[in-house]
C-alpha cells in the first residue's frame, strides 16, 4: 500500500522532456465504468491494467470488491467514482457511498460535484458537501468532477476554487458521459486556478499517445482512458519521437502561482 501511495502522490505538472513509459503510464487512471460491462470484461480490464502498470484502476462502485481482490500485490491502486455520473445524489448519500468504498479498499476517489447547484451559483451548498465528504473519508484523496461541458469559464474557474476551498486533492473536468470530452485549454485554465499543490485530471476522448501528451502539456497530471493498451503500445513505437513534437508545438505547462502550503494543509 505504501508503494501504491508513492505512486500516486503527484499533484504538479509533468516534465515532459523526462517521459518515460513507466511514467507515462502511471499517470493513467484505467476506467472500468461503462455501464454494459460484464464481470469477465472488468477482470480483463484490471489484468491489463496490471500490465502495464497504470496509477490506478477506476470501476464501477459494485465492482470495487472485486477490484481490490484482483489488485491485490500489485502497484495498482483500486479507486471508484462517487455520485456518478450526475452529482445530484442527497449530500448524505454522497457521504455514505464515500465511506463505504474507502472500507472496502479504494485509495482514491472520484466524485461528481452538484454540477445544478454549480450552474444555479449556489456556491455555498457546494463547498459544504464537498468539503463533508472529503473530511469524512480523509486522510483519501478526493478528485472533485466538474462536469465542464455543461460550463461556462468562469463556473469552471468557481468550481476549482470550490474544490480547493474544500481541500479536494484533484479537480478532474470530466464524467466521460457528457457531449464533449477534454479540452487542453480547459485543462490548463484548471491548472492556473488551483496551482501546484492540486492534481489536474483530464478524462473524455483522451484515446491516442498524442491526445494524452496534449493533456500533460496543458498541465494535467492524471488521465482517465479506456484506451489504455493503445496509448502504451504507440509509445513504444513513437513515444520520444511524440514527446518532441509536442514540447514543440506546445510547451509544458509552466508552474502555476495556486494558494500556499499553508492555505490547503
Amino acid at each position: 500500500m505504501r508503494q501504491i501511495k508513492a505512486r500516486l502522490a503527484n499533484r504538479a505538472p509533468l516534465d515532459l522532456s523526462t517521459l518515460d513509459e513507466r511514467a507515462l503510464m502511471g499517470c493513467i487512471d484505467h476506467s472500468l465504468l461503462r455501464p454494459e460491462l460484464t464481470r469477465a470484461e472488468v477482470e480483463a480490464g484490471v489484468d491489463l491494467a496490471i500490465e502495464w502498470e497504470t496509477a490506478t484502476v477506476c470501476c464501477r462502485p459494485a465492482d470495487l470488491p472485486l477490484v481490490v481482490s484482483r489488485l491485490r500485490r500489485t502497484v495498482v491502486g483500486p479507486t471508484t467514482v462517487i455520485g456518478f455520473p450526475h452529482g445530484a445524489h442527497m449530500s448524505n448519500i454522497k457521504e455514505r457511498e464515500a465511506l463505504v468504498a474507502v472500507d472496502q479498499g479504494a485509495v482514491e476517489l472520484d466524485v461528481v460535484l452538484n454540477i445544478g447547484a454549480l450552474r444555479s451559483g449556489d456556491l455555498g451548498y457546494v463547498r459544504d458537501e464537498l468539503a463533508g465528504l472529503v473530511y469524512a473519508v480523509a486522510p483519501t484523496p478526493v478528485k472533485v468532477i466538474l462536469e465542464t461541458a455543461y460550463l461556462t469559464p468562469e463556473q469552471v474557474e468557481a468550481g476549482c476554487r470550490v474544490a480547493v476551498e474544500a481541500r479536494a486533492a484533484f479537480v478532474k473536468n470530466g464524467t466521460g458521459y457528457s457531449p464533449r470530452g477534454a479540452e487542453a485549454g480547459e485543462i490548463a485554465l484548471m491548472r492556473r486556478v488551483v496551482g501546484d499543490r492540486v492534481g489536474v485530471k483530464a478524462a473524455g476522448g483522451v484515446r491516442t499517445l498524442d491526445a494524452m501528451l496534449a493533456m500533460l502539456a496543458a498541465g494535467a497530471c492524471r488521465v482517465g482512458a479506456t484506451a489504455t493498451a493503445a496509448i502504451g503500445t504507440e509509445w513504444r513505437a513513437r513515444g520520444p519521437e511524440a514527446v518532441k513534437a509536442i514540447l514543440a508545438s506546445a510547451p509544458a505547462a509552466k508552474p502555476a502561482a495556486g494558494p500556499s502550503a499553508s492555505d490547503e494543509e
